[in-house]
């Protein structure tokens, strides 16, 4: 299994940027999902997670501004980030989290760059 995380680079703030999260030996549809980001000098955050059922959870400091969706034709998850702000800097990691006998899996992680 892996999973590939797309779509990172520099913005000002203000600025939009949608990530991608594909997965190769796995079909995401049946597991839920999650983007970690890790922001340099800080512990690694849960940003957002989407379920199986369509359910969407994001992290007080994100909601309202970051979406998340899922395209199961492409077996590739989307992070939509709009009003970006310089906190929201860091690398972002696409996450299967242990589930329905699954392992954990971590993707590789695309960096954010937010400038002020």
């Amino acid at each position: 299994v892996q999973l590939q995380a797309s779509g990172g680079g520099l913005v000002q703030a203000g600025g939009s940027l949608r990530l991608s999260c594909a997965a190769s030996g796995i079909t995401f549809s049946p597991y839920t999902i999650s983007w970690y980001r890790q922001a340099p000098g800080k512990q690694r955050e849960l940003v957002a997670t989407l379920t199986t059922y369509g359910g969407r959870s994001y992290a007080d400091s994100v909601k309202g501004r970051f979406t998340f969706s899922r395209d199961n034709a492409r077996n590739t998850v989307y992070l939509q980030m709009n009003s970006l702000e310089p906190e929201d800097t860091g690398v972002y990691i696409c996450n299967l989290p242990p589930q329905r006998g699954l392992r954990e899996y971590w993707g590789q992680g695309t960096l954010v760059t937010v400038s002020s």
